[in-house]
């Protein structure tokens, strides 16, 4: 059995438990945003932060619809990725005394949010489509397409000012 809370026997096991690991993920990001938010000094990246924080309450709200759309309890299974993902950008975060360097390592540490948000989602919806439940993978293709769009966001603002900035 694992890590896992139960068995991967299935394909719909697998969409399940994909679902409540993005779930927690989604869950630790909320949690993580807030400290980037406060230390970031640019203040395109600070607003960034915040809608990004906003967005992901949405997410959340969204999962938790498409968990019940699928007959399943609303719960997360711990995430060793996300969690990996969020204490690199910590110790990260910890080591630079620099303001600009700094938003350019909490940017860089978005992205890699983002990407992995980005795998999971694009998953679910190919799981989704192949279990039969359209009803899920449209829901989990607003989510997608957010996310993609914040880690475009996320380029533009890298390359257009942050790194300049911080070089």
């Amino acid at each position: 059995m694992g890590m896992f809370s139960q068995p991967i026997k299935t394909l719909d096991d697998l969409f399940v438990h994909t679902l409540q690991d993005i779930y927690y993920a989604e869950n630790q990001i909320t949690k993580a945003l807030p400290t980037m938010i406060e230390k970031a000094s640019d203040p395109q990246l600070k607003q960034g932060f915040e809608t990004h924080l906003n967005e992901t309450r949405n997410q959340i709200t969204r999962l938790e619809q498409v968990f019940k759309m699928h007959g399943q309890e609303v719960k997360g299974v711990t995430c060793a990725a996300m969690d990996g993902i969020l204490e690199e950008a910590k110790e990260v975060m910890g080591d630079v005394e620099d303001a600009e360097v700094l938003d350019a390592a909490m940017l860089s540490s978005a992205q890699a949010v983002e990407h992995y948000e980005i795998t999971r989602y694009g998953t679910l919806i190919a799981l989704a489509k192949q279990l039969g439940r359209s009803d899920c993978a449209q829901v989990l293709s607003q989510t997608l397409e957010e996310e993609k769009a914040t880690d475009k966001k996320l380029t533009d603002l890298a390359e257009s000012r942050v790194n300049r900035k911080a070089a």
